[in-house]
């Protein structure tokens, strides 16, 4: 049997994840520039849209005075 490689792997997720980080800036970039997605679909609420929504947002701390 033969052994896994651990460094393709590695190197798989490493450019997977450079790939991911790249289109975001890329679409951050869109966003900024207010041209919208290349692809014609809207962003998906809660993306990087700065919202919290949903089990996101965090419980407000009680203020006792």
């Amino acid at each position: 049997m033969a052994t896994p490689n651990y460094g393709y792997e590695k190197r798989q997720k490493e450019l997977a994840k450079k790939k991911k980080k790249e289109e975001k800036l890329r679409a951050k970039a869109e966003r900024k520039s207010g041209t919208g997605p290349a692809d014609g679909q809207a962003p998906e609420p809660g993306e990087g849209d700065g919202s919290l929504s949903g089990d996101d947002a965090a419980p407000a701390p009680s203020v006792s005075a």
